[in-house]
Order: structure tokens, then sequence, then C-alpha cells
């Protein structure tokens, strides 16, 4: 599929029926039934109560129950559903839906180039969303407070709510992020490592705050809004300022045992190799995301220095000369293409995902997924007979990661309102 294509069957929670991912029944049973019963409607968008408990193979009379109690608690509503064009006779229909208004959260992206945010309602549909860009570079910890709390007012601003309106906040940052506790172990957009970042952003903002790798993000919108939310297990990989790659298994996002799991570009690929903006070297990163190309360039093509063109703009110089003919050019990102295909290589002999979508706004450069890239990602995979994964490309602008973010932040509340240890209302 072309992106192109990805982007006109998947817009970001605009004019797509419900979000979230669609779980077969019964197949995460520890889940609170009333859990399970909100999900579901959310996921379809509206829903009989009778195809409600057909899908999750309940009884009705525990369906009516449940979900009067989340109506009464303001979490459902009653939605009388389209007659047909020849009308009828009698009772309307009436389906469920999420009542959108109960509860909106923000999803911020922090970068080193740009920091994103948009703001959804709790069914899963956008009302504003906002970008603010920076200069390159780490930021010291109150700088980037400023920077987040300035950027949610205005997104705030945009939706016509007050920041207190806000049931929580989703926030992405590219590095190693330990979500379960906040911490920032280490960000090409922090100074400092080991950051309590979600504990820091939460005091500035007095929200709740969650916080994950951007590349985790990125993997949260596809799973609730994208492709990925009738699949079980598939990887997205990242490829834009820096490499990185979000998995899912059985339809939740894999973490690790320390929430620093599926760091593909930082695996390494070369002993004593280039370095990597984490300070080590030999790392897939180091060799495919921009920074990397912009520094072969500079080399192979006597470029102006990046300190006084933007990265950005390097990159569409490399690629206009790509296009044009110039053999250094295309040697680069031919170069890249060998060593993303490596990578991915060893994602299929790792996971064997059913899909692997390649995302990020560097995806316009199809050089880095080109025939010959995917053919050598093939050569690369264990020959057992059966067809490789499918590969998709979706080139999402910045404020998928933001989407994402949402994601998680939605993910919470729900939990918070509706998991085992928590009472209804």
């Amino acid at each position: 599929m072309t992106a192109a294509a990805a982007g006109r069957r998947h817009r970001m929670g605009e004019g797509t029926p419900g979000c979230g991912p669609l779980i077969p029944p019964l197949s995460e049973t520890a889940r609170p039934l009333r859990q399970q019963i909100f999900e579901r409607v959310r996921a379809a968008g509206l829903i009989p109560r009778v195809q409600l408990a057909r899908e999750l193979s309940v009884s009705p009379a525990s369906v009516t129950t449940l979900t009067s109690e989340l109506i009464e608690a303001g979490f459902l509503e009653e939605v009388q559903a389209p007659r047909g064009a020849e009308g009828g006779r009698g009772r309307p229909a009436v389906a469920l839906g999420v009542r959108a208004a109960a509860h909106h959260v923000a999803g911020i992206k922090l970068s080193d180039r740009e920091h994103t945010a948009v703001i959804v309602d709790f069914a899963g549909k956008r009302i504003a969303g906002e970008a603010i860009a920076r200069q390159p570079g780490p930021m010291e910890l109150a700088g980037l407070l400023e920077a987040t709390e300035t950027l949610l007012n205005r997104v705030c601003a945009k939706a016509g709510l007050a920041r207190g309106d806000l049931s929580a906040v989703g926030l992405g940052v590219p590095g190693f992020v330990d979500c379960p506790t906040g911490i920032v172990h280490w960000s090409p957009v922090l100074a400092d490592r080991h950051v309590p970042l979600a504990a820091a952003v939460a005091g500035r903002l007095g929200l709740p705050v969650h916080v994950d790798n951007d590349a985790n993000l990125v993997t949260l919108a596809e799973l609730w809004f994208g492709v990925g939310r009738r699949l079980s297990d598939f990887a997205v990989v990242t490829i834009e300022h820096g490499l990185g790659m979000g998995f899912v298994l059985n339809h939740r996002i894999y973490r690790g045992a320390r929430g620093l799991g599926m760091e593909l570009g930082h695996t390494k690929v070369q002993l004593d190799g280039a370095l990597c903006r984490c300070g080590q070297r030999g790392c897939l990163e180091a060799y495919v995301a921009d920074y990397a190309l912009v520094r072969e360039a500079q080399t192979a093509l006597n470029l102006p220095n990046r300190e006084t063109q933007a990265v950005g703009a390097l990159l569409e110089s490399l690629y206009d000369h790509a296009k044009a003919g110039n053999a250094a050019a295309r040697s680069i990102f031919h170069r890249a293409g060998r060593y993303l295909a490596l990578g991915l290589s060893n994602v299929v002999n790792l996971f064997d995902p059913e899909l692997i979508i390649l995302s990020g706004e560097r995806m316009r450069f199809d050089y880095l997924y080109a025939k010959e890239t995917l053919a050598e990602m093939e050569a690369m995979i264990l020959n057992t007979g059966r067809p490789m994964p499918r590969v998709e490309t979706h080139a999402w602008g910045d404020l998928l990661w933001a989407h994402g973010a949402a994601a998680l932040a939605l993910q919470e509340v729900t939990e918070g309102l509706l998991g085992q240890t928590r009472d209804l209302c």
C-alpha cells in the first residue's frame, strides 16, 4: 500500500467509526466485564445491546445491567440507530455509544525539532491539534516544562477547554522511557539522564501525566486508530530523527520486563561502528536515521554544515540529488536501505509479526524501502517456504505521535475508571 493510500484509508481519529483495539471475545478474561463492554462499545462506535452480548458471549441480562450502570455513570449513552430507506414501524432501534463529552485528554509529543499536541474526547475523536517549532538539541528540564505548558495551553484554547477540563495527559519522548514509573533514563530532548518526567510535568500542569517512548505511541496510534485495530500481533518501525520500534503482542503493547524493550534502533549492527546519539557505537540508528544520512551527505556531496542549514533541508537536497541520478547520493540511501533490511529481517526472525508498518515522515524517501531493500530483507529471513510478513509504509505527519500519546491517556483513564480494583462511580 502506498503512503497516500494509507493516508486516505486511515485518518487518525477522523471519520473512522470507533477507536481502540478490536479484541476477540474471551481473549482477555482478566479484564472486568464492564470494562470489556465499554471498550467494545468504543471500538464499535455504535452497537446494539443484543450484538454486544453476542460478541462478548455473555447473557443479554448481564449486558443490560452493566450498560445501565455505565449510562448512569455518564460513560455510555443510548443513540437512536438510523432507519433504513424504507422507514419502518414500531419502536426505533437503539444502539449504545460512548458519551464523548464525559472526558477529554491531551496527547503531546516532544521532539528535538517540533512539539505537537492533540485533544481528543472520550470516544477518541480529535477536537484540536497544535504544533510549535523549536531549536534542535537537548533542553534543560525547566525549559522543557515551560514548552510543554505553553503547548498545552494553546491546544486547550483551540479546543475551547480549560486545562482543568482534561482528565489526563499522555506524553511521548524519544529515548529510553520506563513507562510505569514515568522516568526517562535517556532522551535526545533532555540534557540530563534519569529524569522523573511524568512527575515533573504533572507537578507543572496539575494533571495526571503518563509518559512513554515515542515509538510505542506511534504503535498505539495504529492500534487504536489505524490498520492495527484488528491485528493481534504487528510491529511498527519509525524512521525520523532516530529509529524506533513498537510491538503489539496479543492486542497489547509489549514493553519488556523493565519497560525498555523493543529498542531496535540501538541493536548493534557493527562492532566499533558509527557513533550513535545515545553515546554508543554501531547502533542501527547510526546508519539509518536522519543524522546518519546528513553525516554521510556532508562528506560525499560537500553539503553545507548542519549547523547552518536545517536537517530537513539537507535531507531534501540529498533526496533531490539521488532522484536526479547522483551516484553518491543514491549510494547513501542504498546503504541506509541495506542496514534497514538487516534490522527488519531480525525483527521477522525474532517475532514473526503478521504486519510490519514503516512509519514516519522520512518514509517519503522511497529509497529506504525500495524493492531492493525488501528483497534483501527477504533474503535474510529464515526460508520456511512461507511468504514473509506484509510491509506497509505510512508517511504520517507529526500529529500521529500526539494521537498515540492521547491513546495512552485514554487507556489510563479508562483503566482507572473501570479497572479491576476501582469502583464504577
